[in-house]
């Protein structure tokens, strides 16, 4: 959809729509609030506030009384910034070459995660003659970002090491906290508590979503949950029921309803045989608006599905760039018509269960959403507000 169209020609001419329920998203932080105890309960809304829109996900975040925010990058952290002007904000991809100065511009803290980058900072505050915030990360066994554990120690042993750094908290990150069985859990919980006795009086977050739900020993000072605040499952399926209330709903518009005989071949590669005479319902959505290919079905496993009313209707075939096949055989009559709308993602199906079918994870699937589906921000506090 181009700028110049208005609302109501972007909700007529689009094939899908993407509805946001803000209202879902101000009471997933609270709930997660609630289970964290005393740690204050941060929101991390990189990715473009995970696929929602990261202007709408901080001020309906900071309504909800959320005062700290993560991003990854600079950019994201300009952004919310610009919401939010009182939040304290944090980078966590670290301090990028040269662009100290911006970051202190927007007052957005780097998640120091190396020596170099300690050191660039302890120089721009050298110059600054100032200390300046931040955060340290340490790596307590994922292997991505931040220092290790030695690192740590020698950067506190060394009297200049730290020198114009205000820290203002020690991070780390959990690698398998999805499966609260995983050695590893408790293994990178040991170690953040080791590395926290040597930055004295320092706040400590070590919980992203699924560590808030592995238990207090978990949370030290700060927790900061991703993708539950969007309604995406923090613990793996198979062990425990998603608490959180979904946040988007994705709709895709029938465009032609058509009659295919048994034994006929529905989609590219003829993936899928009907085994019925079957009516199959085609739909406005692809992969070009982030609904994966992987997720579609063919003779040998069964695809995702949809929901039509209250009706679950499989995909049948491959999904192809901008076109998804369901079969809406079993529908009660008169069934599906032109114009009607079948559910992709919400409630049911869930961001989960797609994308189990699409051999991925709800993180993916919820940040890749296309930008061709009509977008609609709804809450109980306004009338609906569109991108």
């Amino acid at each position: 959809m181009t700028g110049s169209l208005a609302a109501e020609d972007r909700a007529r001419l689009a094939g899908g729509r993407l509805t946001i329920d803000l209202d879902a998203l101000s009471q997933n932080w609270k709930f997660l609030d609630r289970h964290s105890g005393q740690a204050e309960c941060a929101a991390a809304v990189k990715g473009n506030g995970y696929g929602i829109g990261l202007e709408q996900a901080v001020s309906t975040l900071v309504d909800a009384g959320c005062r700290t925010f993560f991003v990854a990058l600079p950019e994201e952290g300009i952004r919310a910034r610009q919401i939010a002007p009182a939040a304290d904000i944090y980078v966590l991809n670290g301090l990028i070459g040269g662009i100290g100065e911006d970051l202190l511009a927007h007052r957005l803290r780097p998640v120091l995660g190396c020596d170099e980058e300690v050191a660039e900072w302890r120089n721009l505050a050298g110059r600054l003659q100032r200390p300046l915030a931040a955060a340290i990360h340490v790596d307590t066994g994922m292997n991505r970002l931040g220092m290790r554990e030695a690192e740590a120690d020698a950067l506190v042993d060394d009297p200049a090491g730290l020198a114009g750094v205000d820290v203002r908290l020690i991070i780390s990150h959990l690698a398998c906290g999805s499966d609260p069985n995983h050695p590893l859990n408790a293994a990178q919980k040991a170690a953040f508590q080791r590395v926290r006795t040597r930055f004295s009086d320092v706040p400590g977050s070590l919980a992203n979503s699924a560590g808030i739900f592995l238990g207090a020993d978990y949370h030290h000072d700060m927790v900061r949950p991703g993708i539950s605040l969007y309604g995406g499952a923090a613990l793996d399926s198979h062990l425990s029921e998603n608490p959180m209330r979904p946040v988007v709903r994705v709709e895709a518009r029938i465009l032609q309803l058509r009659t295919v005989a048994a034994g006929e071949g529905v989609g590219y590669g003829s993936a899928e045989t009907a085994r019925r005479v079957s009516r199959v319902a085609i739909v406005a959505a692809g992969y070009a608006d982030g609904y994966h290919r992987r997720a579609g079905s063919s003779d040998e496993s069964r695809g995702a599905h949809g929901v039509w009313g209250q009706m679950p209707v499989p995909i049948i075939g491959r999904v192809s760039m901008d076109l998804i096949a369901f079969d809406v055989t079993d529908c009660p009559a008169p069934g599906p018509q032109r114009g009607d709308w079948i559910t992709l993602i919400g409630a049911d199906p869930s961001p989960g269960s797609v994308a189990a079918h699409a051999q991925t994870i709800d993180y993916e699937l919820l940040t890749g959403l296309g930008s061709r589906y009509h977008r609609r921000f709804v809450s109980a506090t306004s009338t609906p507000a569109q991108d």
